[in-house]
């Protein structure tokens, strides 16, 4: 990520039976995507809202073959996005930050649903934890 600025909005779009259809992770200030190249949407596309917020960021990792610590920092902040949107969206975020994650908006369409949230700057990204140590 060539600057520091991460304040980012999603937009996260789920079918009638609140399974992912897609999201938009950008940039708030120049609209630049903020990862879409880690796989992550591709391994959630079709998943229940319950499925996406119950995957662990570090069995991601793993599952999606990341070792570059850029392409590490650009999942979790698409990965703590998407599950606090998800998760406020279901009516349980009492884990969520609601200072640095605000929901914006939640439109109904007939046969879809869009949320559009926004994202402060996350402090820190969270520890990995290797392989051998979760066995």
């Amino acid at each position: 990520m060539p600057c520091k600025d991460t304040t980012s909005q999603i937009t996260v779009t789920l079918d009638e039976s609140d399974c992912l259809l897609s999201f938009d992770f950008s940039k708030l200030t120049c609209q630049k995507p903020v990862g879409g190249g880690t796989g992550f949407i591709e391994l959630c596309r079709g998943k229940s809202v319950d499925e996406v917020t119950q995957l662990e960021f570090s069995d991601l990792v793993v599952e999606l073959g990341l070792t570059d610590s850029e392409e590490q920092f650009l999942l979790y902040l698409e990965w703590d996005a998407l599950g606090a949107a998800l998760e406020q969206y279901l009516g349980s975020g009492h884990d969520v930050d609601l200072d640095r994650y605000q929901i914006a908006t939640i439109a109904y369409e007939s046969n879809q649903v869009e949320i559009r949230q926004m994202v402060a700057s996350p402090k820190e990204m969270p520890k990995l934890i290797p392989c051998r140590k979760r066995g």
